[in-house]
């Protein structure tokens, strides 16, 4: 993350914007069970009930478009993902991806995007007693302290920009709050062009946080040149640990440590390996190199994908946290694990939104005029 301290000098306490606690201060002062005899299970459950999952990546609203009829507050069997099974396995907040399927490019991503935001705002009216659409790291603790799970919108394709920031502010006015930087020619293999450097400094001024997983090398190490907010990896995991393509390799784990990005670990048999114990490897490996502040949860449910043993759907969370429990993992670790770091990130990027508009208007940049 370049340094913001040649422009301005924040306050001491990112924290304290929206008058929320610091979730570093909160997980280590918070110690919601301290007898070492109850079940892992058990201590699981009171430890989510405090500090819940903000789950980095759910395939929800395409799954949601193949459906005639759902009631996610009753119960859905068709996807991995409704309000019951998400309270019972403590989910907090949920990223829905607004991904589409390969093949759709320039005015039919940008239609086709639109299209999935406007079916998440539909859905989350539609059951106003579990889903609370969200933008910021403090809407995000008021809909969980009033009992409603946070949605927050994205991450989308590059694509669906159409080479436009004007389309990009138009997606951050809708809600859009984080976008991947892959799949197009502005964040190829090649890495970012000009153009693709003036939307990650739009992206900062607006609040918009990059996601880079399956970006290229060179996307991934310009991006942390040039953006002031943290970066996430939404569906990443140790690829010291299993050899995946969208896996991070330790070097990369260490310059995202030294960023103060974050690394969400997908819950997927592809990416972590066929059980529990294998995600909680990764999550070893991922606490190891790039901190305990860097590494975060993506359930990756309803994306088309498998999912480990005793993972298969949203309900099953606090079978991986009680598996980190009986590693030793401290309480604290798994508060910042499953709550405190998305917040951490979300915050920083309002702060650098914040004092980027104080100095930066918008961006009317056009990619002909930069890439040629």
């Amino acid at each position: 993350m370049a340094d913001l301290q040649d422009e301005l000098h924040p306050p001491t306490e990112v924290g304290g914007l929206d008058g929320l606690p610091d979730p570093f201060e909160a997980a280590e002062a918070y110690s919601p069970v301290s007898d070492p005899d109850t079940a892992p299970l058990e201590r699981a459950h009171a430890i989510l009930a405090a500090h819940p999952v903000a789950d980095g990546y759910s395939g929800l609203p395409w799954a949601l478009r193949h459906l005639p009829w759902y009631d996610l507050e009753l119960g859905e069997s068709a996807v991995d993902t409704d309000v019951p099974r998400m309270r019972e396995g403590h989910v907090g907040a949920l990223f829905w991806s607004l991904h589409l399927p390969e093949g759709l490019a320039g005015d039919r991503a940008v239609g086709a995007t639109l299209e999935q935001l406007d079916l998440v705002k539909t859905v989350v009216q539609a059951h106003p007693e579990g889903l609370r659409l969200t933008c910021t790291a403090g809407q995000t603790t008021d809909a969980r302290n009033c009992g409603r799970v946070a949605v927050l919108l994205g991450p989308a394709g590059a694509a669906a920009l159409g080479d436009s920031l004007g389309i990009l502010r138009s997606l951050h006015a809708l809600g859009l709050r984080i976008l991947t930087l892959s799949g197009a020619t502005w964040a190829s293999e090649a890495g970012l062009t000009r153009f693709g450097e003036e939307v990650v400094r739009e992206m900062n001024r607006l609040g918009v946080l990059a996601d880079l997983s399956g970006a290229s090398a060179d996307t991934i190490h310009r991006a942390f040149a040039v953006s002031k907010s943290p970066v996430l990896f939404t569906r990443s995991a140790a690829r010291a640990l299993r050899p995946h393509p969208a896996n991070l390799p330790d070097g990369l784990l260490t310059e995202l440590g030294a960023a103060k990005g974050l690394c969400m670990v997908p819950l997927t048999a592809e990416q972590t390996g066929p059980s529990v114990r294998d995600v909680a490897d990764h999550l070893d490996h991922v606490r190891e190199i790039a901190g305990p502040e860097c590494v975060g949860l993506s359930g990756t449910y309803d994306a088309g994908t498998a999912h480990p043993q005793d993972l298969g759907d949203a309900s099953c969370y606090p079978h991986l946290i009680a598996e980190l429990l009986h590693r030793g993992w401290s309480e604290a670790d798994i508060a910042l694990l499953t709550w405190g770091n998305v917040q951490r990130v979300l915050r920083s990027a309002d702060f650098t939104a914040r004092a980027a508009q104080q100095r930066r208007e918008p961006s009317t940049a056009k990619i002909a005029d930069l890439d040629g």
